[in-house]
């Protein structure tokens, strides 16, 4: 079998490996292809690759950690621990549970933690696979990634900033058209509803059911921006520079349980534009101008 042949056949498990490491699809693709072009260098070279699944493996997981580690140009505080009896916690798998939780501590978590934590917890790699990937001992990557396992396994209770994370990661699920992390984002039972100033500005009097309120979301909320809504954390559709429809979530254990369109000029008043945004839906976009029937379902907003 010839190495693009292997190649392709490993391309599907890296990019879901890249995809959780990095959280966002279309870099986790760059990435691969960038393994790929390693590996047509290396193979042209006529340099062995004894097991090739680990030499990718290995390979695209470290263009995942340069590029975490370019987002976050700030001392990680990671070094090498001292040999030290393995914390019992170490030991046990994190459940399932943690779905939509996961995805949004992520952001929060140290490059090479998100690693450590990936590799393992998802992935279920040996530790000492993973120390061979961040270039340190095993110690160490058991280390990073019982540390990693302490930050997600956090209750939300405990974290201020759980609300406003699931709500950037939802807009920005919203604008990349990700509708299965959308529908991880929604409780069930989610629905939408709207006051009478926006039904009037031209949102959904009602959307009821979490595929129904994903689909709507689906490809859109381009011209959202993030705001505070009286104290939580919201998005509002903006027209020359004043809000005209705010999104205002209801967030619980990690999950959007409901969205409120609202647009009652004392609201509006009141809405504070949030400099705080998670890097995933930090990219805000340019205002978009409504259109005859104001912000609705075809791209004019409020989505």
């Amino acid at each position: 079998m010839d190495v693009t042949t292997q190649f392709e056949g490993e391309r599907p498990r890296l990019v879901a490996l890249a995809t959780r490491v990095l959280g966002d699809r279309d870099e986790a693709e760059d990435v691969v292809q960038q393994a790929w072009l390693r590996l047509d260098r290396t193979d042209r070279a006529g340099t062995g690759i004894d097991n090739l699944a680990a030499w990718l493996t290995t390979v695209t997981t470290r263009l995942c950690l340069d590029r975490l580690r370019a987002r976050v140009p700030v001392p990680e505080e990671e070094l090498e621990p001292g040999e030290t009896a393995p914390d019992p916690a170490e030991e046990v798998a994190l459940a399932e549970t943690v779905g939509v939780a996961l995805q949004v501590v992520l952001d929060r978590l140290s490059p090479r933690e998100r690693v450590a934590f990936v590799l393992h917890d998802s992935f279920g790699f040996e530790f000492g696979v993973v120390a061979s990937v961040l270039a340190t001992s095993e110690t160490a990557a058991r280390k990073l990634a019982s540390r990693a396992r302490a930050k997600v396994a956090q209750p939300a209770a405990e974290d201020p900033l759980a609300d406003w994370e699931v709500v950037d990661a939802f807009m920005a699920a919203a604008r990349g058209g990700d509708l299965a992390r959308l529908l991880t984002l929604l409780a069930p039972g989610a629905g939408v509803t709207a006051d009478d100033a926006a039904v009037l500005a031209g949102t959904p009097s009602r959307i009821d059911g979490r595929e129904a309120v994903a689909a709507f979301f689906d490809g859109s909320a381009h011209a959202a921006l993030a705001v505070h809504v009286d104290g939580r954390p919201g998005y509002a559709w903006f027209h020359r520079g004043e809000a005209r429809v705010v999104f205002d979530f209801d967030v619980a254990d990690g999950r959007v349980r409901g969205i409120v369109f609202r647009a009652e000029p004392g609201l509006l008043g009141r809405v504070a534009r949030r400099t705080t945004v998670t890097p995933a839906a930090s990219h805000a976009s340019e205002e978009q101008e409504p259109g005859p029937t104001g912000p609705g379902r075809d791209g004019e907003d409020p989505r």
